[in-house]
């Protein structure tokens, strides 16, 4: 096809999208004509993205604290995009369900592997002293990451572990996220009180969250994976990504907040308060909380002995020799 053909051809074809849309195709094209060009700081944004880490002390280090927090959320942005097209799939088909959950996992292990920044990229020192002026913000407070647990699993499998037995899917939406296991993370082991972190996320975040958990109620990824036709259920390549995206979330990530908190809260066997008040060392081991988003794909003896060998790591890393 010559190149003035292909050009007539592509006009019909526009021509006939919008006018299949109701509009003029002559005002599109003129709009065409006077934009200007697209260039790569203006599609990303990137004035405004360079100029949003705004430190609150005079501490170098500061900025990098920053910046990787704000890159940790991008990464959970890319992981709920990949996630609400899980769920709102409804196409059982296996190779998309894969490569979706593949996705997931790039970016989990892009996650993970980043976190050394936070475990030797700054001064202990340094960070002991800017994180008092960040009170009561903590990383516990990412709504995100929230959604991400949502998204993955029913309600009923993030209730805290010494609860879990007494719900089920009969209770209510709210009756489950009242018994989310995270609040137990922000909330003060002496009184029983919440801190003010939790309060703070709660007034923020709460009617969010339960919208979200009332949206997918029933087709959460571990729903989708159990509605799929069973030849596809025992599919070894989706039980293999599915059972990855479990470590990922609910073990190898913990495990790297661990790392950073022992490099920074605790030396000389004196512990320092997490920023917000959270009680880091009973909240973060994988093996104090067992959430497991895919519960079936795993063994009694597996599900028994969730993420010890992780915390074994940290907690007693003699056993390694």
């Amino acid at each position: 096809m010559r190149n003035d053909e292909r050009i007539e051809s592509q006009i019909n074809k526009l021509e006939e999208k919008y006018k299949n849309s109701g509009q003029d195709l002559s005002s599109y094209l003129d709009g065409l004509l006077y934009q200007k060009y697209l260039t790569y700081w203006d599609y990303i944004h990137l004035d405004t993205l360079l100029s949003i880490q705004v430190p609150r002390t005079h501490f170098p280090d500061e900025e990098i604290f920053i910046m990787y927090h704000q890159i940790t959320e991008l990464y959970f942005k890319l992981i709920l995009h990949e996630q609400k097209q899980i769920v709102e799939d409804r196409s059982q088909d296996l190779q998309y369900f894969i490569e979706k959950v593949n996705r997931i996992n790039s970016y989990f292990k892009a996650l993970i592997s980043s976190f050394g920044i936070m475990i030797k990229g700054m001064e202990r020192e340094q960070f002991l002293r800017y994180r008092m002026a960040l009170l009561p913000a903590s990383g516990f407070q990412s709504a995100q990451y929230r959604m991400i647990e949502i998204y993955a699993t029913p309600l009923e499998n993030l209730v805290h572990h010494t609860e879990r037995e007494s719900f089920s899917d009969k209770n209510s939406i709210e009756e489950l996220f009242e018994q989310i296991y995270w609040k137990k993370g922000a909330t003060d082991l002496t009184t029983g009180e919440k801190t003010l972190t939790l309060k703070q996320f709660e007034f923020r975040y709460t009617p969010r969250l339960l919208r979200i958990s009332n949206q997918v109620k029933k087709s959460t990824i571990y729903h989708k994976y159990l509605q799929l036709p069973e030849e596809h259920r025992k599919n070894e390549q989706l039980i293999k990504s599915l059972k990855e995206m479990d470590v990922n979330a609910n073990v190898n990530w913990p495990l790297m907040h661990m790392g950073s908190a022992y490099r920074y809260l605790a030396k000389e066997n004196k512990e320092v308060d997490a920023t917000g008040g959270t009680n880091w060392k009973d909240f973060l081991p994988p093996s104090f909380q067992k959430i497991i988003f895919f519960p079936t794909l795993y063994s009694e003896n597996e599900l028994d002995t969730w993420g010890k060998q992780w915390v074994d790591h940290i907690f007693n890393p003699a056993k390694k020799r």
